[in-house]
């Protein structure tokens, strides 16, 4: 051994019994790694890879799960806005008709009070006739009888005399307005 060391070619050349132990402790130790530490290794990894796998379809199925709620929560909006729409054209219907149904009996409520006022109206008026004609047939037998110079009231009432006069005044002035 020391001539080999004396010669240099030990550096270059290993002794064979390093390279012996060398390989033993080498094999050993691949034996080690391959029986021990790679399938742990392959363990790990594979249990990585499933919950990266995992994580991504249950991301998938969240996603999935978001896409359907969203589009059940538009769709459920659309019948929210459908739904409101119709009952804003419901009320919309029901506010005109009660309009009309108002407006009706306001007019049904004027046409009457209208009616009653023209029924007393012409009440008023035939009172106010007979009445004028009463007095003017006075004032008529009166100052006929000023004229002539005795008391007629008697006599033309019995005879109905002013009556005719008045009745024959209200033709000619109907007959005129015609």
């Amino acid at each position: 051994m020391n001539m080999a060391a004396d010669d240099g070619t030990g550096i270059i050349i290993p002794v064979w019994s390093e390279v012996i132990v060398g390989t033993i402790s080498f094999a050993l130790l691949c034996f080690v790694l391959m029986k021990f530490v790679f399938p742990k290794m392959e363990e790990m990894y594979r249990q990585r890879a499933d919950a990266i796998e995992g994580g991504i379809r249950r991301a998938e199925e969240a996603q999935a799960e978001a896409n359907q709620l969203l589009e059940e929560y538009k769709q459920k909006m659309a019948e929210a806005r459908s739904e409101a729409a119709s009952i804003r054209d419901e009320a919309r219907a029901e506010a005109i008709a009660a309009k009309d149904e108002i407006l009706a009996e306001a007019r049904e409520e004027s046409s009457r009070i209208i009616a009653a006022g023209n029924e007393s109206l012409a009440a008023s008026r035939q009172q106010l006739m007979t009445e004028l004609r009463s007095e003017v047939g006075d004032i008529a037998v009166d100052l006929a009888g000023r004229i002539v110079g005795e008391s007629l009231a008697d006599e033309a009432r019995r005879a109905g005399t002013v009556d005719r006069f008045l009745t024959e005044l209200d033709d000619s002035q109907a007959a005129g307005a015609r």
